[in-house]
């Protein structure tokens, strides 16, 4: 399934054999002349114990990126001494993956605990464009002011993470929390609702809420309309976002079809 048309489905390119078989990835500003953060030379050199001549595909979260090796002689040097600039060297030319169309957004009510990092984690992996932490009537979890910074920056930080554990040349963009309506003006289309009975998930709708435990308030329910089903049993909140993440990507790459 491709499109040339900007508003058409665009299948997503098929793992690249030199991305995928990388020991590792790591995103820079500029993946032509990697320069490391310290944590980044760390986790190539102290955690995964990379040795000089092993491959690293680094990328700059916009669909860029190059094969690199460990330089010769950077885990003799040990990380505190070495020149940040030198751990990796380029070992083939620079690559784009195009961005997948249409862009998948995926909205969540977080939950208590840890839960809003592991979804979070598995909507990257899967390929979701765009994750916002929503504000809803019935929410229980408010993140507001500092702590809603602290909260997304985490998150931000679990997306860059799950992007290069699964090889993703995009980053997934991890926004501020919104409400229901900030959301449509964000993302330019109004969110269609989770909920039981509702219609197929569709390319014509890609931005989809997930609400809380409590469910959607009636109000909500009547602003945005019918809304989308994501299977015949009640879902837990974090599986809802789940599910949508897998049901939409899904129907983007062309692994399943249009959904009756």
């Amino acid at each position: 399934m491709t499109s040339d048309a900007a508003s058409g489905p665009t299948t997503p390119p098929g793992p690249d054999a030199a991305l995928v078989s990388a020991a590792a990835m790591v995103f820079v500003p500029d993946p032509a002349a990697p320069i490391l953060t310290q944590g980044d030379a760390h986790h190539l050199l102290d955690v995964l114990r990379l040795r000089p001549g092993e491959s690293v595909a680094v990328g700059d979260g916009a669909g860029s990126w190059c094969p690199c090796r460990v330089a010769p002689g950077a885990v003799e040097r040990g990380v505190r001494r070495l020149d940040l600039a030198s751990v990796l060297v380029p070992d083939g030319p620079l690559s784009l993956q195009p961005r997948p169309a249409p862009p998948i957004t995926v909205a969540f009510a977080p939950t208590k605990g840890d839960r809003p990092e592991w979804v979070v984690q598995k909507l990257t992996e899967l390929g979701v464009d765009r994750i916002v932490p929503i504000r809803t009537a019935r929410s229980v979890v408010r993140w507001e002011g500092e702590r809603g910074g602290r909260a997304v920056a985490k998150l931000a930080r679990v997306a860059r993470e799950a992007a290069a554990q699964c090889r993703r040349t995009w980053l997934s963009e991890v926004d501020q929390v919104a409400t229901l309506d900030h959301l449509a003006s964000l993302t330019g289309s109004d969110p269609v609702l989770a909920r039981p009975g509702g219609a197929p998930p569709t390319l014509a709708r890609t931005v989809v809420a997930i609400g809380p435990e409590g469910g959607w308030d009636p109000a909500e329910e009547a602003r945005f309309g019918q809304g989308v089903g994501l299977g015949p049993t009640v879902l837990r909140a974090e599986t809802a976002a789940v599910a949508a993440g897998t049901l939409l990507c899904g129907l983007r790459a062309g692994l399943i079809g249009p959904l009756a």
